[in-house]
């Protein structure tokens, strides 16, 4: 089952980390990105968007 990482900064700095192992929210999270950043994705890299940190594991 793939797991979606996601890592973002509070507003008091300290790195807080989501788990979203849920494929309906892993499709909806994918429409985020753009055609390069899945395909980027799905080679198991990272993928920045803004300040959060995105990574798919497969």
């Amino acid at each position: 089952m793939p797991l979606l990482l996601r890592k973002f900064k509070l507003t008091t700095g300290m790195v807080q980390e989501e788990r979203i192992d849920d494929p309906d929210r892993i499709e909806r999270y994918m429409k985020l990105f753009e055609k390069d950043d899945i395909k980027k994705l799905q080679a198991g890299g990272k993928v920045f968007i803004e300040k959060d940190e995105w990574q798919l594991l497969p």
